[in-house]
């Protein structure tokens, strides 16, 4: 049984909010001074083109929220983050922060959406100007930061730094202090990617500021946020201009692309067979023992949402004092 949704009411919650993987229960301040805090649930919904698509996957949900959990501890020395405690696979508490309106998207390869706006004849990508000559998955000069609009609906928009300071989205102290966190964890994220012979590729950053201090908040260096490419087929696969092996989710976006859907009106979404399923569920489960150098332990599934709510309890009422 996979975990499709959740529909808990629990003491105390001020609020709830469903995103296209993951739903968020709100809970207000009653301890002074902590501030109010959210539980997080990760689903088992996939989405691709930004269209949740019809069928869950079974684990991806636990993939994802373990594999956040995981980097987030790992960078808590960087920058603070918004987690608290993991009370089940599923499920993460944190703080709930004021979100900033920007993603810190970081690239140190040309890759994805930056290729394909190169490839058409871009050169000023965010704000930043990129060499002539690159070829696809070439490593840049230096790791770059192309910022999007934060969209609650329908698709982010690149943004560059004057545009995100001239609108007032963010102010310009505090987006240089966002740049300086999100180079600073992708280098941490490419250290700890190069240990488990990978290459971080792109991914993205959401910052959020409680009480005066900014908070790394969401997913990080999750397969859902992220690309990596093999270390070791990298060199010969670049020579000779062949596909870069990639450790993401993009190989759902693939199979989509195949079967002639990429979110755009007017196109139905491809049937996914059990079989199919069942391969997007190893290939998560893959994904998160070679990112981790972690055994992944599957969650009993026999009661998803009875053992998730049972343990959001447990730690509502003797954890985190709501």
């Amino acid at each position: 049984m996979s975990i499709s949704q959740t529909n808990f009411s629990f003491p105390g919650q001020t609020g709830y909010y469903r995103g296209k993987v993951r739903e968020v229960y709100f809970f207000g301040d009653r301890s002074a001074g902590a501030g109010p805090k959210l539980v997080m649930i990760a689903s088992d919904r996939i989405s691709a083109f930004d269209v949740v698509l019809p069928r869950p996957i079974p684990h991806k949900g636990q993939v994802l929220n373990q594999t956040a959990a995981y980097f987030l501890r790992a960078t808590a020395d960087i920058v603070p983050n918004w987690l608290i405690a993991v009370p089940d696979p599923n499920v993460s508490v944190g703080w709930q922060c004021e979100t900033y309106p920007v993603e810190m998207v970081v690239r140190g390869y040309l890759a994805g959406h930056a290729w394909r706006t190169y490839r058409d004849g871009g050169r000023l990508l965010c704000g930043v100007t990129l060499p002539d000559g690159l070829r696809e998955n070439d490593r840049l000069p230096t790791p770059i930061i192309t910022p999007t609009t934060k969209a609650h609906e329908g698709h982010d928009e690149d943004i560059s730094r004057e545009e995100i300071i001239g609108q007032g989205l963010v102010s310009e102290t505090e987006y240089t202090q966002l740049e300086q966190y999100a180079l600073a964890l992708f280098e941490r994220g490419s250290q700890m990617a190069a240990e488990r012979g990978l290459l971080l590729v792109d991914t993205k950053y959401e910052f959020g500021h409680r009480n005066g201090t900014i908070y790394l908040i969401d997913e990080v260096h999750t397969p859902d946020s992220s690309r990596y490419f093999y270390a070791d087929e990298y060199p010969q696969n670049q020579q000779q201009g062949l596909p870069q092996k990639q450790l993401s989710k993009e190989f759902v976006r693939e199979w989509l692309i195949s079967h002639n859907f990429q979110g755009k009106e007017g196109q139905t979404i491809p049937d996914m067979s059990d079989e199919w399923i069942n391969q997007i569920s190893a290939r998560y489960v893959e994904l998160y023992e070679t990112v981790t150098g972690l055994t992944f332990e599957p969650a009993d599934l026999t009661d998803p949402l009875g053992r998730i709510k049972a343990n959001i309890e447990n730690v509502l009422s003797n954890t985190i004092d709501l």
